[in-house]
């Protein structure tokens, strides 16, 4: 059971609507490295985790993403409300509200609705936890591609913070990898493990493009 406190996160106070920015914010609602997705992915690989840390830093990161959800969500409802038709249609924002009105509805910047393929639970820890890893740092991408294209600071500020609080995910997740680590044999984690080489060959020179 959670304990819900009614504010956000990171306060939203936009003051001029843009559904421009809108449609392209919106991938981090129900795209495929998006908020649903993130909150989904770690609230549902918890239960097969076999250590209590790990699955305390999966509750603890898959909570905040929910209320990263209501940040977005917040956002997409300030940048579209009140909008003319004119607006609407001048901003190519008329082929989602044909469908939606300016309800929130989860769908990636292309228009594609949120699936459950976007996310993963495999069961296996190490799987797991570095999906997680990879998730962190696709979330960050989309975020940073964002702030290239939006340049209101009312807009602008939130999306940094949650930019910033992938990166913290990122280290959570790190540090799960290490308690996994700690606990599991040796010839089950051969990530940075010398030992797990037992032919002793060397690893194969780096490719450089540019020779």
């Amino acid at each position: 059971m959670w304990i819900y406190e009614k504010k956000l996160q990171f306060p939203v106070k936009i003051k001029t609507p843009d559904p421009r920015a809108a449609k392209i914010i919106i991938s981090q609602l129900g795209g495929p490295d998006g908020e649903i997705g993130a909150s989904m992915r770690y609230l549902n690989q918890r239960y097969a985790m076999p250590y209590d840390e790990v699955v305390g830093i999966l509750t603890d990161v898959g909570t905040e993403e929910l209320a990263h959800v209501e940040m977005i969500s917040a956002i997409l409802f300030q940048l579209t409300r009140n909008l003319s038709p004119e607006e609407i249609k001048a901003s190519g924002f008329d082929t989602y509200f044909v469908d939606h009105t300016t309800g929130i509805y989860p769908v990636s910047a292309s228009g594609m609705p949120f699936t459950a393929t976007y996310f993963q639970s495999k069961g296996d820890v190490i799987t797991d936890l570095t999906e997680n890893l990879a998730a962190e740092q696709k979330a960050r991408t989309t975020y940073d591609n964002i702030l290239r294209l939006v340049d209101d600071p009312d807009v602008r500020e939130p999306i940094k913070f949650l930019r910033a609080r992938e990166v913290v995910h990122f280290q959570r997740f790190g540090d799960a990898l290490r308690v996994t680590q700690d606990n599991l044999d040796s010839k089950n984690f051969y990530a940075h493990n010398p030992s797990f080489d037992k032919c002793g060959r060397k690893m194969p020179t780096p490719y450089r493009r540019n020779g």
